[in-house]
Parts: structure tokens; sequence; C-alpha cells
């Protein structure tokens, strides 16, 4: 039996963070799917396609190939079409172009089938807005973590000051709330939390403390299940 674990939320709940650091006290395979959506994101932006032509974008996705790596320390590695663009796809323009363009059924069904096969065939724990509701409804274990706007808005503001870059926190609120609005209201696989997930909202937890709930709720539902 492979265990799978989905972990959803809005932007900015520190997800790529907290299943990155349980995947490996697991030794599971991290998916992270965002990550996917960008690279598709940053072929847009690359070929000069609105995120809201949906002809054009349609018939560019057949020409998109998105996979996964591991470098020899176990990191992820984005490859779009072969190229490793893992250090391009973290900026805010590429991350709000994939909250567009991630609701395109198109874009969405060029990664369905990769996504579903990796955890027929491994231990995998993937984060995204939909992975518990639509990718992976089966999943042993879902979570919906969470933040509130502000908190998620401090997190990323700080983050950018440590990389030397130029941003305002009200600029980064107003964005994570408008992404959160076209997430939720999507048609496709809106984000939303699974009614057999557990709500973890990580306001005022250290990341340690997330880690900790996450990796102890697995704990207790594989011991429940194999009692049963």
């Amino acid at each position: 039996m492979h265990y799978s674990i989905a972990i959803d939320g809005p932007a900015g709940a520190g997800k790529s963070t907290i299943a990155r650091s349980i995947a490996g006290q697991l030794g599971f395979i991290y998916v992270d799917t965002g990550a996917m959506y960008r690279a598709i994101a940053l072929h847009f932006l690359r070929k000069g396609i609105d995120g809201h032509d949906t002809v054009s974008i349609e018939a560019e996705c057949p020409h998109i190939k998105v996979s996964l790596d591991y470098d020899e320390a176990g990191g992820q590695q984005v490859l779009l079409n072969g190229e490793n663009v893992t250090p391009f796809i973290r900026t805010e323009e590429v991350g709000n172009m994939a909250s567009v363009t991630s609701a395109i059924p198109a874009v969405r069904a060029a990664l369905l089938d990769l996504q579903r096969d990796m955890a027929k065939r491994s231990d995998v724990l993937m984060d995204g807005r939909d992975i518990g509701t639509h990718v992976l409804p089966d999943a042993f274990l879902k979570i919906y973590l969470t933040a509130s706007s502000r908190v998620r808005a401090e997190r990323r503001y700080k983050e950018l000051k440590e990389k030397g870059l130029a941003c305002h926190l009200e600029d980064i609120e107003r964005d994570i709330i408008l992404r959160d609005r076209q997430d939720m209201s999507r048609e496709i696989a809106p984000l939303r939390q699974a009614e057999d997930a557990v709500l973890v909202d990580s306001s005022d937890m250290s990341i340690e403390e997330v880690i900790d709930t996450v990796v102890a709720e697995f704990n207790k539902k594989k011991q429940h299940t194999t009692i049963l």
C-alpha cells in the first residue's frame, strides 16, 4: 500500500515549506503541484500569451511538458520542456499568472494524469489548491493549511526583503486576497477545504509546530487504520 498526504490551502500559507519537511521526515516523495502550474505559467509569459486568452492557451498546452527531477541533495527541480526552471518560477508575476491560468481546464488536464500516476507508484505528499478535493480525492490524509491574509503577507514580505527585493506589505496582502478570491471562485476545482480534511490554522504557530501537528495526524490515522 502506498500512502498519500494532501495538503491544500491558500497562497502563502507555508504549504511548500511544511510539505517538503514532512516528506523528508516520512521518506515520502514531495510533489509541489503549485510549482508545476507556475512552470506552465512561466511558459505562457515567455510566449507573451495573455492569461485570459483561453484559445491561445489551449492551443499551446500540447507543446508543454512539465516534469519533476531531484538533485543529489533530494531537492525537487521543475523541468519545463527539459529546462530546469526552478530558479525562475517564484516571482509574483509568475504566481499571479499561475493563479489565472490554473483555472483553465486544458492546463489542469495537462498535469492531472502525471500527478495521479506519481501517487500510484510511490508514497507521496502533494500540496496545492485542490489535491484533496480533486487530484487525490482518496488521499490517506488530507490537511487544509491556512493563515490570515495579514500573516501570510507578512511572511512573504519578510522573505522578499531578505532577498533584497523592493516590496510593500499592503500591496502583497492585496495580491494575496485577490488570489484567494480567484482560487476560491474558479469553476474548475476551486480552493476549498475537503469535508474529511483536518484544518490547521498556522497564524499563531511556528513551522515546527505545524510540522509536528501534521506528522501526529498521519501517525494517528496510520495506527488507527492498522488496528482496523
